[in-house]
């Protein structure tokens, strides 16, 4: 499966990325707080996750303003959220209603936006969100946080990611907190925190009307049960399922109950369990000189290779993968254990 990138622009000029993935009726992907098209789409779990998602619908997700591919921008605000959301689907062409599952930060963006806009919501599945950001921390370890995201980018993507994905193997860990940190700067990614944790959109709750299916980990620390509770509670056809697990990242831990419980809940069939791309073992060994930052020709050097075979190795890695660049390479790499 292929990933397909395009570009739209918001009132102000500011320009953002999307991708789709995948055909059949829209699904559009509401993210958590970071990300970035291209090395998501390298990350092997994260990417196992989204082409189960994307069998059998045609998955539109994005990077928000600040982040990935798309153009910087100043401080965010969910008004700014939700003109992005809106300007990504009249550019995929997607009039229909749409099916929204929505991660993290995405849930009380999807909330409001199902909340303003009835007819354009087919069916939700919101899972690790929240109904009200400042109930999810103490202030001071809130502050503290925020603190050395601002101030210590490196150490905070580190701290973030053990909260975020418990479960993962070292090396999945690693690439995750690298991840995070190509996502966006240290000062946004705080800045993103921050509207994480003044965020409330109890109000909007009564307005939503679509089928909803509220979906949380039992052991995760990042979205605590009683805002789970309050999203079923609040939405008056939602229905909550706690699922085993305790990571807050969707793609992380035990992935395939979690992904069988939204295409169930969306119509779809179960799916037989993904197998990944095929790298042979020299292919290999090419990918973890890249991720160490060698050229072709120090890679040939390496391996006893000419310059010129190095380069046909990494042009068959990136066509197996479906990558384009050696940071996505490298990403892949990184997340390969």
């Amino acid at each position: 499966m292929e990933q397909r990138i395009g570009s739209t622009h918001l009132a102000d000029g500011t320009m953002v990325a999307y991708a789709t993935a995948g055909s059949g009726p829209p699904l559009l992907f509401v993210g958590g707080w970071l990300s970035h098209l291209e090395l998501s789409w390298a990350l092997p779990a994260e990417r196992a996750f989204l082409v189960g998602l994307a069998s059998g619908r045609r998955l539109i997700r994005y990077d928000r303003p600040g982040c990935g591919l798309s153009g910087s921008a100043s401080a965010p605000t969910m008004d700014r959220e939700i003109e992005t959301l809106s300007a990504v689907l009249t550019a995929t062409g997607t009039s229909e209603p749409v099916d929204v599952l929505a991660s993290s930060l995405g849930v009380p963006i999807a909330v409001r936006w199902a909340a303003e806009h009835p007819d354009a919501v087919r069916r939700m599945a919101l899972y690790g969100g929240w109904v009200i950001g400042p109930e999810l921390a103490e202030p001071d370890v809130r502050e503290h946080v925020i603190g050395l995201v601002a101030t210590h980018w490196g150490l905070g993507s580190e701290v973030l990611t053990e909260i975020f994905a418990p479960e993962s193997a070292a090396g999945t860990r690693a690439a995750i907190a690298e991840y995070q940190r190509q996502c966006c700067s240290g000062a946004f990614a705080a800045e993103l925190l921050r509207m994480c944790h003044t965020l409330d959109v109890s109000a909007f709750l009564a307005d939503v009307h679509a089928p909803t299916l509220v979906l949380r980990r039992e052991g995760d620390r990042a979205a605590p049960a009683e805002q789970s509770r309050r999203l079923a509670d609040g939405i008056a056809s939602a229905t909550l399922r706690t699922m085993p697990g305790r990571s807050h990242l969707p793609y992380i831990g035990e992935v395939e109950p979690l992904i069988a419980e939204i295409r169930a809940f969306l119509g779809l069939p179960a799916r037989a369990h993904p197998g990944g791309a095929v790298v042979t073992a020299r292919q290999r060994e090419v990918a973890e000189l890249v991720s160490q930052g060698m050229t072709n020709r120090e890679i040939g050097k390496r391996l006893g290779i000419s310059e010129r075979s190095a380069e046909g190795h990494i042009e068959r890695i990136r066509h197996r993968l479906d990558v384009r660049s050696r940071a996505q390479i490298a990403a892949w790499w990184a997340g390969s254990d």
